[in-house]
């Protein structure tokens, strides 16, 4: 907000000789009047008091990004409490204002939230997108992402770029289709190869790799290792999935690797014990890895699963058998929706998992092939 403070200053040509301001504390004062801008973070539905001086009553309060209050906080609770706070005291012309991005879901809680404050007679509610602005302000090339977006996929466009709680579809990747499934161009090779693993017991143990084409800026499917010991009726411990896997990288070096190919592994975090065993395989095996803990942040995994797939950034080999029939069957759970929660089902969902355990893994290197960088 600071930051976003300054940029307004700039774009409404205020010379910044006008203010003093100062990051050590946080604070941003017009230098006629003496008026201050305060800044600080909300963990928790105290720490807001302390910026209350009976000398110098608030008159504006900006809370951005508001549904972190929902997601990571106490929601509706600790937003009538800041309400309550600082409207304390001030006799005429106190102002709240209250930023978000709503999410797709019309039962998520704050939209829920603020269909109830639609009802207040001392609310209004305004919808605002990328249009009602300057083009200046954003830069054509955001204008041509939006525009692009508009094309593939209008209902992620009225989402992301028109701010519409468009609602959940059950199936998650709605957007994959039979031109998302394609081998590598015959004989390509590729320096950096992915790997994402997810790890059962009983359930199934798979691997989905992928090339990165940084010419063709695209990740490319590449292959897959599947086993159930449910389907299958026969176990396998974590040393065989570990030789099982070392076969595998070595089989995708041969066909795909480059003589300088680099492998990354990663690997389901609770899979401690397959991790050594596969550290341990590969190091016999003198076949070099690189192996991390995926990040397992599933809704921001899906989005960026979801991007790569909108914009053709991410493709699958026909040979990844089981992920392809994963895509088309990988759902949200309705109860869930109608709570304004949305959770998969878990169930027919480990090759969703890898695959999602690669795109979070290479997305420094994914994000910079969408038609807009994403800070």
């Amino acid at each position: 907000m600071y930051k976003e403070i300054l940029r307004g200053i700039n774009r409404l040509k205020i010379p910044k000789s006008k203010f003093k301001i100062t990051k050590s504390p946080m604070e941003i004062t017009y230098k006629k009047y003496g008026t201050t801008i305060y800044f600080a973070g909300s963990d928790g539905i105290d720490d807001t008091k302390g910026i209350i001086d009976e000398d110098k009553p608030i008159k504006l309060v900006i809370l951005d990004e508001l549904t972190e209050f929902f997601d990571d906080g106490e929601g509706e609770d600790e937003l009538t409490n800041i309400e309550a706070t600082f409207v304390r005291g001030n006799s005429s012309g106190f102002q709240m204002i209250y930023l978000y991005n709503p999410p797709k879901n019309p039962n998520a809680p704050i939209n829920q939230w603020c269909k109830k404050m639609e009802k207040r007679k001392d609310c209004i509610h305004i919808h605002t997108d990328y249009r009602d602005v300057p083009v200046s302000w954003l830069g054509q090339d955001l204008i041509g992402t939006a525009e692009e977006m508009k094309i593939v996929d209008l209902k992620m466009y009225r989402w992301v770029w028109l701010g519409e709680a468009v609602g959940i579809d059950d199936a998650i990747y709605y957007m994959f289709s039979q031109s998302h499934i394609r081998e590598p161009e015959n004989g390509q090779k590729f320096s950096v190869i992915a790997i994402g693993g997810d790890y059962g017991q009983q359930n199934a143990t798979t691997f989905q790799a992928a090339g990165l084409d940084m010419a063709g800026r695209k990740l490319r499917g590449l292959g897959e290792y599947y086993h159930s010991g449910r389907e299958s009726g026969h176990q396998k411990s974590p040393s065989i999935y570990a030789r099982d896997f070392v076969s595998f990288v070595m089989e995708l070096g041969e066909k795909y690797g480059s003589p300088i190919v680099k492998f990354y592994l990663y690997m389901d975090p609770s899979a401690k014990g397959l991790q050594e065993e596969i550290k341990r395989a590969c190091r016999l095996a003198g076949v070099p890895v690189l192996i991390r803990d995926a990040e397992n942040d599933v809704k921001l995994g899906i989005s960026r699963t979801q991007k790569a797939l909108t914009f053709h950034v991410m493709s699958i080999s026909p040979k990844q058998e089981r992920a392809i029939d994963e895509f088309g069957t990988y759902e949200y759970d309705k109860d869930s929706i109608e709570k304004g929660k949305e959770e998969p089902i878990k169930t027919g969902d480990h090759c969703m998992d890898a695959i999602r355990y690669l795109v979070m893994g290479e997305w420094s290197k994914i994000k910079h092939w969408l038609p807009v960088k994403e800070d």
